[in-house]
């Protein structure tokens, strides 16, 4: 877990002032009591209000409390916020506990591209053959994985690079349209809580 709070730190420096602030105005729509902690009960209640109910499990909650007080400060809130803005959210398919470190995978459900799940492990599953997958599967860890993906896109053709690279640039659109439609409902938002006041 400590390298993905140092990735959510890295990544929270590098966030824009606006970016930052939305990371303060999460943190203090979960802090319902207002004490600067984040209890379990305020935390389960601002995911599931979210839609977010896979990241209620217990596991990622122990896992984001650095100092087991049974609360969340800004700082751990920022793990979380790293972890929803970057889809890096992964549970183990076999005994359901949150994936901090390297992890197991299907390489052919994760290069068939559309499979629902990559199927991914966690290392004591894997090691102790604690799971259940299709026949034949070939599993490999994340790293492997990344490593795998970066040389098969450079061994491509042109053409299939150049419609991976076109491929990417709508997905990037998309993003930045829903960015926008964020900002649109953040302002939205605001407007509709200073008349409340």
């Amino acid at each position: 877990m400590e390298a993905i709070r140092r990735a959510a730190a890295a990544y929270y420096e590098n966030l824009p002032v606006a970016n930052k602030r939305y990371a303060r105005y999460i943190f203090s729509s979960m802090d319902k009591n207002g004490d600067g902690q984040i209890n379990l009960k305020e935390y389960v209640e601002y995911l599931d209000k979210d839609k977010k109910t896979a990241l209620t499990h217990p596991s990622l909650f122990r896992a984001l409390d650095k100092n087991n007080n049974g609360s969340l400060d800004f700082e751990e809130v920022i793990v979380l916020y790293y972890i929803t803005q970057t889809g890096r959210a992964r549970f183990c398919k076999s005994c359901n506990t949150f994936l901090t470190d390297v992890y197991f995978s299907c390489s052919q459900c994760f290069f068939k591209g559309d499979s629902v799940s990559t199927y991914e492990i966690c290392c004591d599953c894997y090691g102790g053959k604690k799971f259940k997958h299709h026949g034949g599967a070939i599993f490999c860890d994340n790293y492997t994985l990344l490593s795998r993906s970066r040389r098969l896109a450079l061994q491509a053709s042109k053409e299939d690079q150049s419609s991976v690279v076109e491929e990417i640039d709508m997905i990037e659109k998309a993003a930045n349209v829903m960015k926008e439609k964020l900002q649109t409902y953040k302002e939205n938002t605001k407007e509709w809580l200073r008349k409340l006041k």
